[in-house]
């Protein structure tokens, strides 16, 4: 039987979003390269080589551009919430990590609403100290998160349960 106050009542893993996969990044560059080549032939021929050279150079930058988007896509915020402690930490691309505790009795969910956009930021107050928590996200999936975490936060509240 597990211990009532280790038991996790609530748990994320928030990730920025990246709408192309992996797969379509490589075609995309594939597309992309065949095109360069087939505008840079004319002006091989021609004599007029450093156009072709410059036209590699945009397929060069475009590559390395998608590159350090996935590797920004690496970091990742968590949450983790037991009747004892919520745990947030944000991880880094590189893998470096940050870390809070809070005592779930005496941490609050602050949101800003803009009455036209939706939620614009939450974060989690304790102690005169604040963590801003899902910058990344869109107004629904923040406003989504403030919701779940402000129920487990009042779960929390009420105590481990013992069965």
């Amino acid at each position: 039987m597990s211990d009532p106050f280790e038991r996790k009542i609530y748990e994320a893993r928030l990730t920025p979003h990246r709408s192309m996969t992996r797969q379509a990044f490589y075609a995309l560059i594939v597309i992309f390269c065949c095109g360069q080549v087939l505008f840079a032939l004319p002006f091989f021929f021609m004599g007029a080589w450093p156009v072709a050279g410059f036209m590699g150079l945009d397929a060069l930058g475009l590559y390395l551009a998608f590159r350090l988007s996935f590797r920004a896509a690496r970091s990742h915020e968590t949450l983790a919430l037991t009747p004892l402690e919520l745990v947030f930490a944000q991880i880094g691309a590189r893998g470096q990590r940050r870390e809070w505790r809070f005592n779930p009795s005496w941490v609050r969910l602050e949101q800003t609403v803009h009455e036209e956009f939706g939620t614009e930021r939450v974060a989690l107050v304790s102690r005169g100290e604040s963590v801003e928590i899902g910058a990344f996200l869109g107004p629904d999936q923040k406003a989504e998160l403030a919701r779940n975490l402000n129920r487990a936060l009042s779960d929390a509240r009420m105590g481990a349960r013992f069965s």
